[in-house]
């Protein structure tokens, strides 16, 4: 079997600090249903799943499959997503006012999304 040259370079992207509202749960349960596909089928996932963690899940694919068109010369048709991970943030905390002068504090979480295109095999 000849290995394609091509076939080792992958395009990573990287976002940190997403803070719409998503946790790590949420984002963990669209990434599970993305891992392993195609550039095409995932975008068209992304697209029908009515979750909010979904839209800048679908904006980090966008830009990774843009990094591997531009900078390396790789053709979004060979593209599958061969890693995706999800890790926790800062916990951003917030205090709201409540009756009696009294304050509660409001733990709003962040996590940190990490894509890798890699190259199928050209037979």
């Amino acid at each position: 079997m000849i290995k394609n040259e091509n076939s080792d370079r992958e395009a990573k992207v990287l976002a940190q600090h997403i803070y719409v509202c998503m946790s790590v749960f949420k984002a963990r349960r669209v990434i599970d249903q993305i891992h392993g596909h195609s550039y095409e089928e995932t975008l068209m996932i992304l697209e029908l799943i009515s979750c909010r963690a979904s839209y800048p899940i679908l904006q980090l694919v966008y830009s990774a499959a843009a990094n591997a068109s531009h900078n390396m010369g790789l053709n979004e048709a060979y593209l599958f997503i061969s890693k995706a991970e999800v890790n926790g943030g800062a916990i951003v905390k917030k205090l709201r006012t409540r009756a009696r002068g009294r304050s509660c504090l409001i733990k709003k979480t962040t996590c940190h999304i990490k894509i890798v295109l890699k190259e199928k095999y050209k037979f």
